[in-house]
Parts: C-alpha cells; structure tokens; sequence
C-alpha cells in the first residue's frame, strides 16, 4: 500500500494537495497539526485492495483432507525400546495397540469423489461472503471520508472567518442574494486574499458576469431570423413573451415577414390569448395540434423571415415535455427552443425544470417575471451552472416595453442590491456558514477564474 505524505500550513491547503495528487476518492489515514503546519497521510482507494487479504484459500486449506496414507494392519505387538525423549513439543502418544503399515491397493474413485465435493463447497460459500465483507467495509471507509472531509471544511472555514473576515462576508452576500451554497463556496474559495470589501465585491461581480453567457444583442432574433419557439412550465408567461417579440419583431421589419405559430390547443381559450396580440400586430396565427400540424404550417410559412412558436405550458415532470420536445425536434426546419424560467422560482424548482426540457439542445433561455422576484440570484445560478445562453429579461406585463435584452453587469448588480435589501430573517448568521460549507459539495460546474484582478 503506497501511502503518501502531505504537508502545507493549513489543513485547507493540505486536504487540496491530497485531491491533486490521489483524487476525490483519496482515503485519509490521518489529519494532525505539526511543527506550525498541518500533516495529511492518506492513499488512493484503489491501493486498499493491497492490504485486504482474501482468507478464502486459507478456509479451504484448513479443512482440506490429509494425503491418503497405505491402510495400516495390526501386527503381533513386540516389547518397545525406550527412545530418547523427542523434541519438547511432541507428547507421548497414548497406549494402544501398535500398528505397522504395509502396502495396500489405491483406494477406489468412488469414494474420493465425495471428499472433494464436500472439501468445495464451503470454499465456494465463502466467496461471496469475503466479497461483502470487503464491499461494506469500503461503504464505510467512503463515509468516514465524507465526515473528516465534512469537519475539515467546517475547521477550514472557522480558520477563514478569524483570519480573513472579508470572505466570510462575501459568501454571505452570495447566499443572501439567491446564490446556491454551492456556487458560493467555489467562489469565495478562490477569491484571492487580503482584499479590501470593496474589491471583493468587484472581483466576485466580475466572475459572475465571466461565467455568465448572454447574447450581445437582438442581431440573432430581428435581423437573422429563422424559427424560435418558447417553451416551458404553465404560467411562466410564454404567450406574453411571444407577443412581445413579435412586437419588436414588426416594429422594425414590419408584420409580412413574421409568422406566428400556437400549440395550445389544451387550455380553453388558449390560442385565443396569441390570436388577439396577432390581430393588433397584423399577423396571422397559426394553430397546430401535432407533429404533422407543425410541418403544415411551417411549410406554409416557409418564406418568412421569422417565426415565432408558442407552446403548451406542461409541468416538468409531465411525460408530454418529453413529446413536445421530440415534435420541435424532428422537423426538417430547425427550432430554436428558448426555455423561460420564472425568476420567482427557487433554485431546486429551475434546476429541475432545465433538466426536463434540457433532453435535446437548448438553444437560450429568457427569465420572465423579474420585477416579482425578491431575489434574482437563484436564476442567474442556474443559468451559470447548467451552461445557458441568456437572451432576454421580462419585467412586467406591457407589451413589448418590459422586454430587454439580458445586460449581465445590470443583472448581477441588481442581485446584489436586492441582497442588501432582503429579509434578515432569511440571511445566514457568521457563526452558521461553517456548518453550512462543511454540509455542501462543490459544485460540479467548473467556473472561469481568470479574472483575478479589481
């Protein structure tokens, strides 16, 4: 077993040294600080094997029958001379009557065959059994790992309130803005040291809008066209965000070269919503119930500039997201899908919804009802870990006038500031981020830290 040694000044920097070297499934032996720093001894997991050893083979040994000897007759007993005493461990072997061996014939194949299969199976029984043993023991050792790793975190972030307070302020931040505990962490993680508050702000604001992608203007939607369709949950506010870009849409290139599309033939009246913003607009809506519906009216709409689909609300985890999706997929023209997400929504309740609708490409995504959201935080988080392209923000319900394309330096400032001006109620005191970093995993997402300057 190759165990290793590592040694730095914080038990921080000394649990990454062991990450780098033996990976996430490293296991710690021991945790303890040394002449002014801090001594990790840990293995890779894989090396565990090494010290296991399989008793199988020892079981089998044991209770393995002794070599055939040649069957011993009794002979005429003869007086027996006294022997010198043998080695001390051998003991005198108890009166009875003497035996000489004498050569006989092989023992008959058939009775050898049942020692052997009695001799198996207890061999082969115990087998699967050595194999729990080994599997409940690594189950363990997992989970050891998992609580030192846990303590060490929470140890790790106690050193980081006393040492540098600006780090701990600045995790509050992100979590009081809707951030997830996770995200957090990687950032404040590897925000540099020995900043002043104002550069910390600066430095995180600076990799979030990094990290954050957004369209640079509406070039794509109003000036390259092709077909977008909006999808998403019931009563994210899909409809009103098609009428909006429809309505921008016209202004600028007028209602000929704009085709507009329904799904929503479930809701009553739901197409009746689109057909009444089209009439205004001068433009015609087509209402399409299925897959050949849809060919139909694209193909009728084929010589348009743009073409705008509004879809059927359906929750997540409705089996028919699963059909919508596969119906915008499988026409020849190729669909744009832009998933509206309600930036009143937890971060659980987005992150769902994107891995619903996240089963073929998603092209965008557009965060509606921003003006009723406390916190905007949770959707840009989203938006971030799960790799989205932001193209629009809705704030209101005026048609077009609260639609804006997404300005990420405006949308995380604004996600701060509402932070400032949240609920105390709701924020993390000092004392509890310890225990809350040392109960979150990193985050999967790998973010982009180059910027490392204010």
């Amino acid at each position: 077993m190759n165990i290793k040694r590592f040694f730095a000044s914080s038990s921080r920097e000394a649990l990454a040294m062991v990450r780098k070297s033996l990976g996430e499934d490293a296991v710690i032996l021991s945790n303890r600080a040394v002449n002014g720093g801090n001594e990790i001894l840990a293995f890779k997991e894989e090396d565990m094997a090494s010290f296991m050893t399989d008793d199988t083979p020892v079981q089998s040994s044991k209770r393995r029958p002794a070599p055939a000897m040649e069957p011993l007759q009794p002979v005429q007993a003869r007086p027996v001379r006294q022997a010198k005493p043998a080695a001390p461990a051998r003991q005198a072997m108890p009166e009875a009557e003497p035996y000489r061996a004498v050569r006989a014939e092989p023992a008959p194949v058939a009775t050898a065959r049942p020692k052997v299969t009695t001799t198996a199976a207890p061999a082969q029984a115990a087998a699967p059994q050595s194999s729990k043993q080994i599997t409940d023991m690594l189950n363990e050792i997992r989970n050891m790992r998992s609580v030192i790793e846990s303590q060490l975190v929470e140890i790790s972030w106690g050193n980081i309130q006393h040492r540098d307070p600006v780090k701990s302020n600045t995790l509050n931040m992100l979590l009081s803005a809707g951030f997830s505990a996770a995200l957090s962490r990687q950032i404040a993680e590897n925000m540099p040291d020995h900043r002043t508050s104002a550069e910390a702000n600066t430095w995180v604001q600076s990799i979030l809008e990094k990290n954050l992608q957004a369209i640079p203007n509406e070039d794509e939607i109003l000036n390259r066209g092709g077909v977008f369709a909006l999808i998403g949950p019931t009563g994210v506010g899909k409809t009103t965000t098609t009428a909006k870009l429809a309505a921008r849409f016209v202004m600028k290139h007028g209602p000929g070269k704009l085709g507009l599309i329904t799904t929503d033939a479930y809701r009553i009246g739901g197409h009746e919503q689109l057909r009444i913003y089209g009439k205004i607009l001068g433009v015609m809506v087509h209402a399409v119930k299925d897959e050949a519906d849809l060919k139909i009216a694209l193909e009728e709409l084929k010589g348009k500039h743009t073409i705008l689909i509004d879809t059927v609300g359906v929750s997540q985890k409705d089996r028919m997201v699963a059909e919508q999706i596969a119906m915008l997929s499988s026409t020849r023209q190729p669909i744009k899908k832009l998933l509206c997400l309600n930036a009143t929504n937890t971060g659980e309740t987005l992150t769902d919804v994107v891995r619903a609708y996240k089963v073929k490409q998603l092209d965008g995504c557009i965060i509606t009802k921003l003006d009723e959201a406390a916190t905007i935080g949770s959707a840009l988080d989203v938006i971030i870990r799960e790799k989205l392209r932001l193209y629009y923000v809705a704030n209101g319900q005026r048609v077009p006038e609260d639609l804006h394309v997404a300005n990420k330096k405006l949308l995380i400032h604004r996600a701060f500031r509402a932070a400032a001006q949240n609920n105390s109620s709701f924020q993390f005191k000092h004392n509890e981020l310890p225990f809350l970093m040392g109960n979150t995993s990193p985050v999967a997402t790998k973010l982009s830290m180059g910027a490392d300057h204010v």
